[in-house]
């Protein structure tokens, strides 16, 4: 204890060494076991597992988003493919319509025609037929005329 008055510390001072440092070092190693026992290892596994499920959900949510990066390409190219699809059919539609508009003008423009020239046909034939009963008709009045004219004189 002389040595300890001679470094300067008196006894139940701030560095008295004595059997609590030690006692207190082995208090301090199970307290720390004690609660890595009951808290800290329960608590790391709940961490951990947590862990694992945010690694394996943030990987499958990346798997995800890539499977619909892709679906999303493929919809793409498929609404693409229909629209192109679907432009063909209204252009070939357009077109089988101008193309029947084209022969019912023609049909419509022939029968005129036929009509047209039927009429006339029969006009002609009427006129030809009206000539003739006037050319008929004249030649009966000129024939009256005369005979009356000579019997006349």
């Amino acid at each position: 204890m002389t040595s300890l008055f001679l470094l300067g510390a008196s006894e139940g001072g701030l560095f008295d060494i004595d059997a609590t440092l030690p006692l207190m070092a082995v208090q301090v190693v199970l307290l720390t076991y004690v609660l890595n026992k009951i808290f800290f290892q329960p608590v790391g596994r709940v961490v951990e597992e947590r862990e694992d499920f945010v690694f394996t959900s943030r990987a499958e949510a990346k798997k995800k988003i890539a499977e619909v990066e892709k679906l999303e390409v493929d919809l793409k190219n498929q609404l693409l493919e229909a629209r192109q699809s679907a432009q063909a059919v209204i252009a070939e539609a357009e077109k089988d319509s101008e193309n029947l508009y084209k022969e019912a003008i023609a049909l419509a423009n022939a029968e005129s025609n036929a009509s047209r020239e039927k009429a006339r046909l029969e006009i002609d034939s009427q006129k030809e037929s009206a000539l003739r009963q006037l050319k008929a008709d004249s030649e009966l009045i000129g024939d009256l005329i005369v005979e009356r004219l000579m019997a006349a004189k």
